[in-house]
């Protein structure tokens, strides 16, 4: 099969134009789409644009408030809570960022917490956000229960993602986006469908021993946290972070996104920021980061060893993908199909084959 790639700037204009059509305003269907294409080029499929049309489902289905506008419930010179009123999350992500960024412009350093909020996509975009701007940065977002924890069997938190980033003068941040969970539930389902076995490290079952079959899944079983106690801890870290501090739901009281319920999933996010300038020159701290890039990249190898940055593979996955085009994988453009279908859009009219 040939290999489809697609414009960014084409498949970005699209996906404003399909979140539009779904009644989300002009700001808010820009600022998302740029959070899903950038997604994509970073080679985060899983995250990126396939995500939007059950976004827009739930639109439809008034579990998202296209017209909500956010608003900040309580506030202080370094922190600030938001109430995401069900709104549009990647856009109320971006703007909960840049709030961050503009306290710790004063005071050095910010959290931004959100609550009442829905599938934020990629936590990495967030933290990259905050790097562009000279500040190290960090994002995270609770989830619904798919994960248990050491000495339990049922599902008790969610693969609560945690994304870091740090610039480095290049254009290139130093940056990190990882689920708590021992593996992407993607990799599971791929497992289930192809009818392979799967490590025992992944998952349990209902007893709480540990599987490899991946056929129990979702309808049985938990994920298991990555590293054992130490992901559990990173995941309940996130958690304190996202709703027990902001006032989101916690834990069992999270309502799956994707799922056919009609509440809201009342998810949380969380937004910290360090202004790097204000404790050190920026141009100080941009040496001291080549000097612990260099001394990583030119550590001694093993036999046909490359070693790579955090996040040094997605900028080099970016850079191709704007210059080539992204290559979409075949569950992201059947979603993307599924897309036009539901917002009567023709997507050839900006340039884009779709396939199919």
């Amino acid at each position: 099969m040939a290999e489809t790639r697609v414009d960014a700037q084409a498949l970005e204009a699209f996906c404003v134009a399909a979140m539009r059509a779904a009644g989300i305003g002009d700001e808010d269907a820009k600022l998302s789409a740029r959070v899903f294409v950038t997604t994509d080029t970073w080679g985060t499929f899983t995250h990126g644009t396939r995500q939007i049309r059950g976004l827009m489902r739930n639109v439809r289905r008034g579990r998202l408030a296209a017209g909500a506008r956010e608003q900040v419930a309580a506030e202080g010179p370094s922190w600030a809570m938001i109430d995401a009123r069900d709104g549009m999350p990647p856009a109320i992500s971006c703007r909960a960022t840049m709030l961050g960024v503009d306290k710790a412009r004063d005071t050095g350093m910010a959290y931004v917490g959100v609550r009442g909020s829905s599938h934020f996509g990629a936590a990495g975009y967030y933290a990259n956000l905050i790097a562009e701007h000279g500040m190290f940065g960090m994002a995270m977002c609770n989830v619904e229960p798919c994960m248990t924890v050491p000495g339990a069997r049922s599902r008790i938190l969610g693969t609560n993602p945690i994304a870091w980033a740090a610039p480095t003068g290049t254009g290139r941040t130093i940056m990190l986006d990882i689920a708590t969970s021992a593996v992407a539930a993607t990799k599971i389902f791929a497992a289930k469908t192809e009818g392979r076995s799967i490590p025992d490290t992944w998952l349990v079952d209902d007893a709480g021993a540990p599987t490899t079959d991946p056929s129990i899944y979702p309808e049985h079983g938990a994920q298991l946290p990555m590293a054992g106690h130490k992901g559990y801890g990173l995941a309940v870290l996130v958690e304190i972070l996202t709703a027990v501090l902001t006032g989101s739901a916690m834990m069992g009281e999270v309502h799956s996104w994707v799922a056919d319920d009609p509440d809201p999933p009342n998810q949380g996010h969380a937004f910290l920021v360090l202004d790097i300038g204000a404790m050190m020159p920026r141009e100080q701290f941009f040496a001291r980061m080549a000097t612990l890039s260099a001394a990583i990249k030119g550590a001694d190898r093993a036999a046909g060893g490359t070693i790579y940055l955090p996040g040094e593979m997605e900028w080099q996955r970016r850079e191709q993908a704007l210059a080539e085009g992204i290559a979409l994988p075949e569950d992201v453009l059947i979603s993307l199909r599924g897309l036009a279908a539901d917002s009567g859009l023709d997507a050839t009219q900006f340039g884009l084959d779709l396939g199919g």
